[in-house]
C-alpha cells in the first residue's frame, strides 16, 4: 500500500475546501455565560433602553446548552469561564482585514473594531458610526422581529444606551439555511475548522508511518503501526472499492475513498472525546457534510463515461415517451444522491450528540438547579447509565457512518466510470 502519502495529500485538499466553507447558517439558540442577554425593547439604532434585563431567573435552559455545545464557535469554552480563544481572521470591505485572538473580546463584554462575539461566535456592528478599537459595551440583546413576512431572531450590540444591530457572518447558502451575504466575512479558525485541522496532521502522520512500514518491510510480514492499519486498508479495497468501482478502475479512486473514509471517521472519534481540544461536531456541521458531498459529486461526474451520461439523458432500449418521464428523474438523481450523502452524515452525528448532551441535562433538570440533591442524583444515575451505553452506540455509529459514506460514494463513481454495471450486479447478489 506504497500510495498512502497520496491520502495525505487529498486530506489538505478537502481542509480547503471543508474547512473555511461559510456555508452554515449560524445557531441563533446557544446559551451563553457572559454578558448576552434577553432584551426587551431592542428596537434599533437609537434606543436608550437596549438593556432591560428580565429579573426572574430562568434556570437551566436544555435546549440552549444542547444547541450551544453542538454549534460551531470562535472559541473552546472549556469551564464555566474557562475559555480557549481561537484566531480570528475577518474582513470587511469597506473596513479591510481584521486579525486577533477571541480572547481579546473577554467573553463577550468587549467589542473589537466593531466585531462582537454573540453566542460563541463573531457578529458585527454595520452601522459606521460605532466605535473603532477596543469599546466595552454593555450586553448583547435579543428580540424577535419580522423579516420578509417571516419571524426571526435579530441581535443588538448595547453601547453607552444605544442599541446597534448586529450582521452575522456571510454565508453561501443562498438563504436556503437562512444566511446569506452581510457587511462581513468570516475566515476564522473555529472549533470545527481547528478540529479538522488536527485531525488531517494526525491522518498525515499516521498514514506517512505506515508507508515507510510499507517501504522497510517491503517482501515481509507488517509490523507495528503498518500492521494495525493493515486491516482497515485491506477491508476497504476488499470491501468497498473493489466491489463498487471494480478491478479495472478501483486503483485511481482508492486513494479518494481511503481519505474520505478516514477523514470521517477521525472527525466522529474527537466529536466523542468530551475535553479540548476535542468535542467538536464537526461532521454534524452541514457546511462540512455539504462540501464532502459535493467532492464526490465532482470525482463521480467528471469521470463520468459515455455509457453512464447516455443512461440518464437517454436510456437506451426504452420507448421515446417513456424517456420523457425518466431523464427529467434522473438529472434530479444526479443531485439527490450527493444531497443523502450530506444529510445523512449531517443527522446520524448531530442525533447523537443531541441526545448524550441530553441525558447529561436530567441531572440538571432532576435537581431543580441544585435545589433537589436527590433530584440531581437520580438524574445523574439515569443519565449517567444511559450515557455511558450511548457513547458505545455512538461508537459505532462513528465507524458505521465512515463505512456507508464511503462505499456509497465508491457506489456512485462506480456506476460513472463502468461500461456495463456487471460487476455492480455481481456485488448486489453477493
Amino acid at each position: 500500500m506504497k500510495g498512502t502519502f497520496r491520502y495525505a495529500s487529498l486530506l489538505v485538499l478537502m481542509l480547503v475546501f471543508a474547512g473555511f466553507q461559510p456555508l452554515a447558517a449560524q445557531d441563533e439558540h446557544g446559551q451563553e455565560d457572559h454578558a448576552t442577554e434577553e432584551a426587551h425593547g431592542a428596537a434599533g439604532h437609537g434606543d436608550s433602553a437596549c438593556c432591560i434585563v428580565e429579573d426572574e431567573d430562568h434556570g437551566y435552559d436544555p435546549v440552549g446548552t444542547v444547541m450551544e455545545h453542538i454549534a460551531d464557535q470562535n472559541e473552546f469554552h472549556v469551564w464555566y469561564n474557562v475559555h480557549i480563544p481561537l484566531p480570528l481572521i475577518l474582513y470587511a470591505p469597506e473596513h479591510g482585514w481584521s486579525t486577533f485572538l477571541s480572547s481579546k473580546f473577554h467573553h463577550g463584554t468587549q467589542a473589537v473594531d466593531g466585531y462582537v462575539l454573540n453566542h460563541g461566535r463573531v457578529n458585527r456592528v454595520a452601522d459606521p458610526s460605532f466605535p473603532q478599537g477596543e469599546v466595552h459595551i454593555e450586553c448583547v440583546s435579543h428580540q424577535t422581529e419580522m423579516v420578509d413576512e417571516k419571524e426571526k431572531d435579530v441581535y443588538y450590540v448595547c453601547y453607552e444606551g444605544t442599541a446597534y444591530k448586529l450582521d452575522p457572518p456571510s454565508t453561501l447558502d443562498g438563504g436556503v439555511l437562512g444566511g446569506g451575504i452581510t457587511s462581513f466575512y468570516d475566515f476564522s479558525i473555529t472549533k470545527n475548522v481547528f478540529t479538522m485541522i488536527l485531525g488531517a496532521i494526525v491522518l498525515i502522520l499516521l498514514f506517512m508511518a505506515v508507508a515507510r512500514g510499507y517501504k522497510r518491510n517491503e517482501g515481509k510480514a507488517p509490523s507495528g503501526i503498518q500492521s494495525f492499519m493493515e486491516p482497515f486498508f485491506t477491508f476497504i479495497r476488499d470491501e468497498v472499492t473493489v466491489p463498487m468501482i471494480g478491478e479495472k478502475h478501483y486503483e485511481r479512486f482508492q486513494p479518494f475513498i481511503m481519505t474520505l473514509f478516514f477523514f470521517v471517521l477521525i472527525c466522529n472519534l474527537f466529536g466523542l472525546i468530551p475535553f479540548f481540544p476535542f468535542g467538536a461536531n464537526v461532521t454534524g456541521n452541514l457546511a462540512v457534510t455539504l462540501v464532502l458531498a459535493v467532492l464526490t459529486f465532482i470525482v463521480t461526474n467528471i469521470n463520468g463515461n459515455g455509457h453512464y451520461w447516455e443512461h440518464i439523458f437517454w436510456m437506451p432500449g426504452i420507448p421515446a415517451w417513456v424517456k420523457v418521464i425518466l431523464t427529467p428523474v434522473e438529472v434530479l438523481g444526479l443531485f439527490i444522491k450527493p444531497f443523502s450523502l450530506m444529510i445523512r452524515l449531517f443527522a446520524n452525528i448531530s442525533a447523537g450528540h443531541i441526545i448524550i448532551l441530553s441525558l447529561i441535562g436530567l441531572i440538571f433538570l432532576f435537581g431543580n438547579n441544585g435545589e433537589s440533591v436527590g433530584g440531581a442524583a437520580t438524574g445523574g444515575i439515569i443519565g449517567g447509565l444511559f450515557t455511558a451505553f450511548m457513547n458505545l452506540i455512538e461508537l459505532l455509529v462513528a465507524f458505521l457512518q465512515a463505512f456507508i459514506f464511503a462505499i456509497l460514494s465508491a457506489s456512485y463513481i462506480g456506476a460513472a466510470v463502468d461500461e456495463g454495471h456487471e460487476h455492480h450486479d455481481e456485488a448486489h447478489a453477493h
